[in-house]
């Protein structure tokens, strides 16, 4: 974060949102502010060599890989859920110990399989994607700063 000289505030980030730049900033930012065209690439094209990087798509297919095939088992399950209660009322109200039916440990089954599923997530952003995406993520900081970072 830069000062200029009527103290009007000017961001270096490159992660700050461009659609809300304008917004507490003054509409003119001094030259000095002003990065040189021919000085730095563009951002969008920043952008767009790091979206078709390889470690870009390494992330994005580690993401796909367990995210597709863990909604598509949730959701199975959900409506199974849901066609069963509807389909067949004598097997949801079929007791199981006291008053405790089929039904409610299948209700309680989808809040922990809600818990679990976060919990595996958050587990696996952590082990198999964060580095790779931190690391990205300077890679790309460093190449909008007009360092030359390895994309």
């Amino acid at each position: 974060m830069q000062r200029s000289n009527a103290g009007d505030v000017t961001y270096d980030d490159p992660w700050y949102d461009a659609l809300a730049s304008g917004w507490g900033e003054s509409a003119a930012a001094p030259p000095s502010a002003r990065p040189e065209p021919e000085a730095a690439p563009a951002a969008a094209d920043i952008y767009l060599e790091v979206q078709r990087s390889a470690a870009f798509q390494e992330v994005r297919r580690r993401y796909r890989r367990f995210v597709v095939p863990g909604a598509v088992a949730f959701l199975v399950w959900y409506v199974a859920y849901v066609v069963t209660a509807t389909a067949v009322p004598g097997l949801m109200a079929r007791p199981v110990v006291g008053a405790v039916n089929v039904g409610m440990l299948a209700g309680l089954g989808q809040f922990l399989t809600t818990f679990l599923l976060t919990w595996a997530y958050v587990r696996h952003a952590r082990l198999r994607r964060d580095r790779a995406a931190l690391e990205l993520r300077w890679d790309t900081q460093e190449l909008a700063r007009g360092r030359g970072g390895a994309v």
